[in-house]
């Protein structure tokens, strides 16, 4: 520094000096070596040319600055009957701290919602959040209105941003030099990386939505807004009503974009593991496995031999020799509702019929009101057996020449001529439960 003229920050921190010299002189060096590192800082990148009133844009002035490291130290305030710049800090409260106030929450307000609505547009790969700016932008109008009208002073006078400057500060000191030197050298490269990520943004929404064009200007203009602002804030604070809400879009961006791609990430993988239904078993209310054919969950299984008479008793095993388990139900009979019995392999098993009844019996009438069920065995349906040969069910018509007609009696009498119908109600009402004469014999060798 010149001994001859003296610097900003120098002058600067002479009225501070001034301003705590009712304090004991140790004292007032312990806390003068306290704020010498942070002017350090402000005189390196304003440099040896810079004048007062740009230190007193960043800061406040000397006077408000000592009166803040009076308050956070716990000092007393000055007596009264000093010099002049001393009794301006004295009061300095005298305007209403409201316009202040809802200048500085006005702000945060505002970076907060640019976060959320710029993870909403990322994580979607969708633009249409982003019209929550408007709601947005009348908050930012009268925040940076307040703001140019009472000046940044009244917002850094603020108790809030009082405490929040000495917890910076004290994590300044706590870190070190070397830690505020790093943090402060990686600031250039936040503003490119803020532009940088704007313009990225406006680009991956456009290649899923093409309508998104019209905020690629919006975003390169905010884009050379931060790049130029955010290196300023430190000699102008005004410029963070600018900069933290444009941060703040690029952070919510980023976490947005990430949520995305993990998502995409995790949609391939469940596109390449498929949707077999083996991936996922399905389970019942009861813990137990379902049957299912196509998206259709089986509680019965019916099983035929080639001669069409249905099977009973029959175990279900699958292709590894694991018996295909499921709930069995039954009917309770004192509350007439389904009841579970188990599980098991075995089939078929009776169907179950629910309904309501009166008091006379009779079932699902107007006037019934108590629950019934029953199980009913057998088989509820005629299954058609594919002939060897054929793909097809041989239909129950007129038999074919040479065939004798099926359900005819052994007597060897000829089929009655009243037609097919009459043939196909004898095979439905007496199969043949023995061997059929109608059959032709094995041949002999």
């Amino acid at each position: 520094m010149s001994t001859e003229k003296p610097t900003a920050v120098r002058v600067y921190l002479a009225r501070v000096r001034t301003a705590l010299a009712d304090l004991p002189a140790g004292e007032v060096e312990e806390i003068l070596e306290d704020v010498r590192p942070h002017l350090a800082e402000m005189e390196a990148e304003l440099g040896a040319s810079a004048r007062v009133e740009a230190l007193v844009e960043g800061l406040g002035t000397p006077e408000s600055y000592a009166a803040e490291l009076r308050a956070a130290g716990g000092y007393p305030a000055p007596p009264p009957g000093g010099d002049g710049a001393t009794e301006v800090l004295v009061k300095p409260a005298a305007p209403s701290p409201v316009a202040p106030r809802i200048a500085l929450w006005g702000m945060v307000t505002v970076a907060l919602g640019m976060a959320l609505l710029a993870f909403s547009a990322a994580v979607s790969v969708d633009p249409d959040p982003l019209v929550g700016v408007l709601v947005l932008a009348p908050v930012f109008a009268v925040s940076l209105w307040l703001l140019m009208r009472r000046g940044i002073q009244s917002v850094l006078d603020l108790p809030e941003v009082g405490k929040l400057r000495e917890s910076m500060r004290t994590w300044r000191e706590g870190r070190g030099e070397r830690s505020a030197a790093y943090l402060g050298a990686l600031t250039p490269a936040w503003w490119l990386l803020c532009a940088a990520v704007l313009v990225l943004f406006g680009l991956l929404l456009m290649v899923r939505n093409t309508y998104a064009a019209a905020l690629l200007p919006f975003l390169v203009v905010a884009a050379v807004a931060v790049v130029w602002a955010g290196p300023r804030t430190r000699r102008d604070r005004r410029l963070l009503w600018l900069a933290v809400p444009i941060s703040a879009f690029v952070v919510g961006g980023v976490f947005g974009g990430l949520g995305a791609a993990i998502e995409q990430i995790d949609n391939r993988g469940s596109y390449y593991a498929g949707n077999a239904s083996y991936s996922t078993p399905a389970t019942d209310d009861y813990g137990n496995q379902q049957l299912s054919y196509g998206d259709e969950e089986l509680r019965n299984v019916y099983a035929f031999d080639s001669d069409g008479k249905p099977l009973k008793d029959v175990y279900l095993y699958d292709e590894q020799g694991r018996p295909l388990t499921i709930t069995r139900y039954g009917c309770e009979q004192d509350t007439g509702t389904t009841a579970t019995r188990g599980s098991d392999n075995r089939f078929p098993r009776p169907k179950i019929v629910e309904g309501v009844q009166d008091d006379r019996g009779n079932l699902d009438g107007y006037n019934s009101s108590r629950s019934y069920c029953r199980e009913d065995d057998g088989v509820p349906f005629a299954a058609a057996i594919p002939k060897p040969g054929s793909s097809t069910p041989t239909p129950s018509g007129t038999p074919s020449p040479g065939t004798p007609a099926p359900g005819t009696q052994p007597s060897g009498a000829p089929a009655s001529g009243t037609g097919s119908g009459t043939a196909s109600s004898t095979q439905a009402s007496a199969p043949s439960t023995t061997g059929s004469p109608a059959k032709p014999a094995p041949p002999t060798r």
